[in-house]
This record gives structure tokens, sequence and C-alpha cells, in this order.
């Protein structure tokens, strides 16, 4: 259903605290602190996004699809196409692309999409209200391999490093794209920078990446970040980003060592985690849903103490070879509770195209897939938001 768009209001002295810094503390419990979001100079659209995402977690979770525009399992290049929107009549609220590439300026992110075409399906989904994530599998530095070579890297990015230069270029490469994001939504005047949910150097306390534990030291990684929320922010001014903090919950459940790379406060504005296992079932282990509910309570519990925002920020379930997983697992795992959960959205991760990509590589539901019939009814939940039911949430409305 549609959501009215003054469910959203707020007093005015809340959105005043908007301007507020971070704290410059390490990770600490605040009590009912107030929304602090990362740049204070950040567009009225971007804040309005933070406040607005905070809202929607009370009692909504939007939906989100990686690359959900640019291809699907049976298809490739069909313009307005999507295998959500197939499936479900709707579009994602929450699309995930990749800025892999940007760094070598590629054409093509990792994914082999056109820029260029990113570009235009970002836009035309701001222009419908939808709201946009990015990653990024940045290349090694060091190594001039793929973000899977863990030859260590993260020193030599930071000042005085031998490959401090390189990533201000890369850097340079990103802001100039974040620049070109621009367009004019319905009822507006004048085109507005797209809000991007930046998430770089994401899983970081697995191995994989270069980033992670074991190549990089949790005080290079901080400072890393660190260095690249300031340059981005003060140096190249950019301002239409919010910044997501995502370590992967299947090294430690969420909890253990979620805090080793944080950066701070001051640093970050979503607090999510990734995780691929916990709804997967596992011969012999307690209820998975229980379980998810217990991580996705914990991350809300820490985004509400610290003004942050919560959020699942990858999942799924390869292949989806349970018929009933959307509503028997997904649903039940992120229904929003006053006490407990309260994630803004969840992203399941891309389909990949099975004739020119992958052909077991997709976490929604395509036509004809076991589980799409299932998923419809997970659409038609009310605590779950298509595109479709979003509210404005580029608006900060002002109480009269």
């Amino acid at each position: 259903m549609k959501l009215p768009s003054t469910v959203y209001r707020l007093p005015s002295a809340v959105l005043a605290a908007l301007l507020i810094v971070g704290c410059r503390s390490a990770p600490r419990a605040v009590e009912q602190p107030s929304p602090r979001i990362v740049d204070a100079q950040a567009t009225a659209e971007t804040k309005a996004l933070f406040v607005n995402l905070q809202h929607v977690s009370k009692d909504r979770v939007l939906f989100g699809h990686q690359d959900d525009l640019a291809y699907g399992v049976e298809w490739t290049d069909a313009p307005e196409r999507s295998d959500v929107k197939d499936v479900s009549g709707s579009y994602p609220a929450v699309y995930g692309w990749d800025a892999s590439g940007l760094e070598r300026s590629s054409p093509t992110n990792i994914d082999n999409v056109a820029f260029e075409r990113i570009r235009g399906w970002i836009t035309s989904a701001y222009r419908r209200g939808g709201v946009i994530t990015v990653s990024w599998h940045m290349v090694n530095p060091a190594s001039g391999g793929n973000a899977w070579d863990t030859t260590g890297a993260a020193a030599a990015m930071l000042p005085g490093g031998a490959k401090h230069e390189l990533y201000k270029q890369w850097l340079d490469r990103f802001a100039a794209f974040a620049g070109t994001l621009r367009a004019t939504r319905p009822g507006t005047h004048g085109d507005q920078l797209v809000p991007i949910i930046f998430r770089p150097f994401h899983e970081m306390n697995g191995g994989w990446f270069w980033w992670g534990a074991g190549h990089a030291s949790r005080d290079d990684y901080k400072a890393l970040w660190r260095f690249t929320v300031g340059y981005l922010r003060d140096t190249k001014q950019v301002h239409n980003l919010l910044w997501a903090y995502s370590p992967n919950a299947d090294s430690d459940g969420g909890t253990g060592h979620y805090w080793d790379a944080y950066p701070g406060d001051e640093f970050v504005d979503i607090l999510g985690f990734d995780d691929y296992s916990t709804l997967q079932p596992k011969p012999g282990e307690a209820d998975p849903v229980a379980a998810m509910r217990r991580k996705l309570g914990w991350i809300s519990s820490q985004a509400a103490a610290r003004g942050k925002i919560a959020a699942l920020t990858e999942a799924g379930y390869v292949t989806i070879p349970d018929t009933t997983w959307w509503t028997s697992k997904l649903l039940p795992a992120l229904a929003p509770d006053s006490g407990t959960v309260q994630v803004a959205y969840a992203l399941v991760w891309r389909n990949a195209n099975r004739s020119h990509d992958r052909p077991d590589h997709f976490y929604a539901p395509y036509p004809g897939q076991a589980s799409a019939a299932d998923f419809v009814r997970f659409r038609a939940d009310p605590r779950i938001v298509f595109e479709d039911e979003l509210p404005d949430m580029y608006r900060l409305p002002v109480q009269r």
C-alpha cells in the first residue's frame, strides 16, 4: 500500500540536529542521541534521506536488489526491465551498484556494466523515488590485482605512503562520477545531486579482500576510512554521500569483532552487516529466523544508541531453492519490532545472466523460478516496501 507523506514529519529540533557531526570517541553507546550525520554540509536531499531511513525503519523495511536494471537471469539490454519487477509488479525500493572500474578509468564496472548506463539508471531511479547504494570492489593498488588479491596495500595508501597519490587520483574519479549524478524529481525545480549510500571497504573482518583482516591492520583500515571521508567531503566537496560500515556477519555472528575496524561515529552514518548464511538451512542448528533476529536486533540497538541507521547491507540465498524462503525466513527475520529489530533496508545480491555470466548465481526470483509465488506474498506484506510504495525519501517536511 502507499505510505502517506506525513508519516515521516519531524519536530524542527530534530531537523536542526542533523547539522551535528558525530562525536569523535571510539564506539560508545549514548542514550537517546540526536541524529548524527557525517557531513554537516550534505545536500538537503541527502539529509532528508538520512532522516527518512531512520524513521521508515520503525515499522517498514525497504527491499533492495543489486544490479537490478542492468541484466537478469534470462535477459540483458532490455530497457526498463527487472527480474524483481517482472515477478512482483514493482521495482525494488533500493538499487545496489558497484564502482569498481572507476579507479582504472574503465568504461565498465566489475560486472561489465557501462558506467554511462549506470549513471542513467541511478538518475531514473532517483526520479521515481528509489534509493541508491554503491559498493566499491576496488582493485589492489599495490599489485594491480583485483579486490581479492590480498597483497598488503592499505598502509601504502595513507598520507606519506607509496600509493597515496594514486589513491587520491582514484578518489578524484569517484568524486567526478558522484558529481555527475544529477536529476530533477517530479514537483521540484532544477537538478539535484542524487544521494548515494556509499559502502566502501566492506566485509573487512573477513580475509578475502586486500583491506580485510590479516592483510590490513585495523589501525590502517580506520585511518584509510577516515582519510577517504575527509578527502571526498572536505577536499573534493562531495556532499551527496551517506557512509555505510558493513562487516561480514558470517565471521563472528555480527557482534564479536564488529568494532575492530570501526572508524568512529563521526565517520559512519549506517551500521550494517552482510549475511549470506544465517537464513540458510543447516542440519542440527537452531532456528535460523531467531538467529537472524538476534543479529538484526543487536545492530538495531547499536544504531539507535548512536543516532545511526541500521541495515542488512547484503543478504540472500543463492538460487533460492526454498520455495517459501521469502515468507518463512526473510520476512519474519526482518519484521520490524519496536523493542528489537528496526532495519531500514535489506539488499539481496545480483541475478547473474545465465548465458553470459554465471548460470547458478541469482538471489531474487525471476518468472517461473521456484520461489516466485512466495516472493509475491512477501511483497504484499505491508511491512515490506518496494519502489511503488515509497514515501518521498528526499523531502524533509517541516511541521506547520
